[in-house]
C-alpha cells in the first residue's frame, strides 16, 4: 500500500490550495479515504472523509463550507479542495486509508496506512 500526497505549499489568508493523494496497492474503491491534519504540538485531527462511492462525506466543523473532499476511483486518487484558508489551517496534511472496507470512523486507530504528509502554511 502506498499513499502519496501532493499540492501543499504557502498561501496567504483567504487563498486556496488543492491537495491530492494518489493511492496504490489496494482496491481503492472499497475503502473510505480521509484527510487528517496535524499542527505542531497538536494531535492529528480529522479534516474530511469520503465513502467509497463518493456520495457520502464527513467534515470537521472547522472546515465545513470551506473545504471539499472528492475522489476519482478511476485514478485511485482522493482530493481536498481548500478555500478561504486561514492561518489556523496551517498543518501537515495526511491522507489515510481505513483498516476495514466500507467502514468509517473518525478515530485514528481505524486507519492502517498514511501518506508521508504535505505541509500547508497559511500566512496572515
Amino acid at each position: 500500500v502506498q499513499l502519496v500526497e501532493s499540492g501543499g505549499g504557502l498561501v496567504q489568508s483567504g487563498g486556496s490550495l488543492r491537495l491530492s493523494c494518489a493511492a496504490s496497492g489496494f482496491t481503492f474503491n472499497f475503502y473510505v479515504m480521509s484527510w487528517y491534519r496535524q499542527a505542531p504540538g497538536m494531535e492529528r485531527e480529522l479534516v474530511a472523509a469520503i465513502y467509497p462511492a463518493g456520495y457520502i462525506t464527513e467534515y470537521a466543523d472547522s472546515v465545513k463550507g470551506r473545504f471539499t473532499i472528492s475522489r476519482d476511483n478511476a485514478k485511485n486518487t482522493v482530493y481536498l479542495q481548500m478555500n478561504s484558508l486561514e492561518p489556523e489551517d496551517t498543518a501537515v496534511y495526511y491522507c489515510g486509508k481505513t483498516r476495514q472496507p466500507n467502514s468509517y470512523s473518525a478515530g485514528i486507530d481505524a486507519y492502517d496506512y498514511w501518506g508521508q504528509g504535505t505541509q500547508v502554511t497559511v500566512s496572515s
